[in-house]
């Protein structure tokens, strides 16, 4: 059975693969993108893919597998994820909510991913409305996500994210230090098939995007690695780690983009993971215009590589404050 769906007034501006997650919950990730690929769901009788905006009134063909009702979960979020995602909160106001995702924890669910930020957004409903993501971060990068509270704000929130109104400045590790200490790396990167999988590369202008990174070196161990503060001021994927190692100086623990990693056998004490970190996220706020800065703590492992280090795992200092 073939269900046509109309986009209501409120849904207006929302994107299409938004809609479909909010309106259906139980379906996977992968099953979604497959039914999207494929020309199963239309919009207005066209194929859609799901970064299309809804314009209030169209129809939206719903495929069979989705328009019969797979029972939910009775048991629902446990209470340990409704904690846990609550105690993540930074920053909350009737708009935006900016939580401090750990590592290791993905945004959204996928292939063999059961356990992720957006599976647990009903632990963050206020006033009846479940948030929205409106960027993600990789799943063993730690630090700030930003949520909309309502449709309209998520798509304010796209808006300010496309026309690069927001700065985000990450924390890394780099091996070793980069030569210069300030500077700013511009490359044409696209995500290419090879014998270790799909990764991002540098491309010919022709098939890739331009990705453009500034970075700055608060503090070295010598030559061996330097904490760096890194700005994308675009947001392709991967680019800080790509960027890293077009540098020659991949991100410590970064085994997809650096698979031989000496240093974390030479110190085994150190956390073996992926030391990049959303630290800091500044925006106009997306209804007052007003200036939000938010800042995220380390996470608690990669804090003790900042202490082994004597680096200041609390520095509150601005690396791009004279960068435009």
């Amino acid at each position: 059975m073939i269900d046509n769906v109309t986009v209501k007034e409120e849904e207006d501006g929302v994107r299409l693969d938004r809609w479909l997650k909010k309106n259906y919950p139980e379906a996977t990730f992968s099953n979604l993108q497959k039914i999207l690929r494929t020309g199963q769901l239309r919009v207005d009788g066209k194929r859609a893919k799901g970064d299309m905006r809804l314009v209030k009134g169209q129809l939206i063909r719903i495929p069979p597998q989705l328009a019969v009702p797979v029972p939910k979960n009775e048991k629902g979020m446990t209470k340990k994820d409704v904690d846990l995602i609550q105690s993540l909160v930074l920053y909350k106001d009737e708009h935006v909510i900016a939580i401090n995702k750990p590592a290791g924890l993905a945004t959204q669910g996928g292939s063999k991913i059961n356990r992720h930020i957006d599976g647990m957004l009903d632990g963050l409903i206020y006033d009846g409305v479940r948030p929205h993501l409106v960027h993600r971060l990789d799943k063993d990068t730690s630090g700030i996500l930003l949520l909309a509270r309502n449709p309209k704000i998520a798509k304010r929130m796209g808006e300010l994210f496309q026309g690069r109104d927001i700065r985000k400045y990450y924390w890394a590790i780099t091996v070793p230090a980069p030569v210069q200490h300030q500077g700013k790396v511009k490359s044409t990167i696209a995500k290419v098939d090879g014998p270790g999988g799909e990764k991002v590369r540098g491309v010919s202008e022709e098939k890739g995007k331009t990705a453009l990174t500034y970075y700055q070196v608060m503090e070295t161990a010598g030559t061996k690695l330097a904490w760096v503060a890194f700005w994308p001021k675009t947001g392709r994927t991967h680019q800080i780690r790509v960027h890293a190692l077009e540098m020659g100086c991949p991100l410590l623990g970064d085994y997809k983009y650096c698979y031989y990693q000496p240093l974390l056998e030479e110190l085994p004490e150190l956390p073996n993971m992926l030391h990049l970190h959303a630290r800091r996220v500044i925006l106009p706020h997306p209804v007052t215009g007003k200036k939000l800065d938010i800042t995220a703590p380390l996470d608690p492992n990669m804090r003790k590589t900042w202490k082994f280090f004597n680096f200041n795992p609390d520095d509150k200092t601005d690396p791009f404050a004279d960068v435009e």
